[in-house]
């Protein structure tokens, strides 16, 4: 069964159409139906990729339409799930951000990252941010300066769409989810670099997919590039980004291929060592989480 994502065709995983065998929930018998089906029709949608049709929901989940429809209502008033403009489809909608966020503070990533984040800081000498993305604000969890002091860098919870460090973590969201945080945020322009428009912004989206990065050439600061890439959990979602950010006196050819690829490599292992589930009993450990 496929559904239409938007780059194209979407196809449901046998998981997702085995996950209810014969129609029946996996929860019967065992919990609350009406909310154990909730959930699945979160994980159907997850497992397509993040946006599905009705019937395709429906077939994977198990349930006629009408039920999954009115199932599908509640999550959506909810905000668990939202409606795709323009295309007959529902896709996770912004609440999941914010279970997200809290995730994050449960698996300590702050702490987890700091080998990854103070690696790269050394192997680059640069500015080097990680990220997050609660609701419509971008979020610093942990940053190093850069070794050489320089000409600070701007640090606001907006501007996701002229950042680097947002711009991979947008480019991985369902179209809907990235413009309506573009759309909150304003697609402010920072600098002359700075992209405004959705249909740029959405083929440059294409691009990060495509290389796994992100780059700001000038696009929130004046004087800085920026590199930064998706950090993934141990199901593959993306739930942070890691940047660093060079000043145009040190962006020599040599030094902004070194930047890029470290931070392609730092992203890698951090997402790689997230793939062990480890709850953290010491929370204390966790900074103060401030905008970015």
């Amino acid at each position: 069964m496929s559904s239409h994502g938007a780059d194209g065709p979407i196809v449901l995983g046998d998981a997702g159409r085995r996950r209810l065998g014969g129609g029946r929930s996996r929860g019967a018998g065992h919990g609350i139906q009406s909310v154990d089906r909730a959930v699945t029709l979160l994980e159907t949608i997850a497992e397509a990729g993040g946006e599905a049709t009705l019937t395709a929901i429906a077939v994977s989940a198990g349930l006629n339409i009408s039920t999954c429809h009115h199932l599908l209502s509640t999550l959506v008033n909810r905000g668990y799930i939202a409606k795709v403009p323009g295309r007959r489809s529902y896709a996770l909608g912004p609440a999941i951000l914010t279970l997200s966020a809290a995730c994050l503070r449960g698996i300590d990533l702050p702490h987890r990252a700091e080998p990854f984040v103070t690696r790269l800081s050394e192997a680059t000498g640069e500015a080097v941010h990680l990220v997050t993305l609660q609701g419509e604000t971008m979020v610093t969890l942990t940053r190093r300066e850069a070794r050489e002091r320089g000409p600070g860098t701007m640090s606001r919870p907006d501007g996701a769409h002229a950042k680097a460090s947002g711009k991979a973590i947008l480019a991985w969201l369902p179209e809907h989810e990235a413009r309506r945080v573009t759309a909150a945020q304003g697609m402010v322009k920072f600098t002359p670099n700075t992209i405004t428009e959705w249909p740029t912004l959405n083929e440059e989206f294409r691009l990060i997919r495509r290389n796994s990065y992100a780059v700001d050439r000038e696009e929130y600061q004046a004087g800085f590039i920026c590199f930064g890439a998706a950090v993934r959990d141990y199901q593959g979602a993306v739930i942070a980004s890691i940047s660093a950010s060079t000043p145009l006196v040190r962006a020599t050819e040599d030094h902004l291929n070194m930047v890029r690829e470290a931070v392609i490599e730092a992203a890698r292992a951090l997402s790689a060592g997230l793939d062990e589930r480890v709850v953290p009993a010491d929370r204390e450990r966790v900074p103060s989480q401030r905008p970015a």
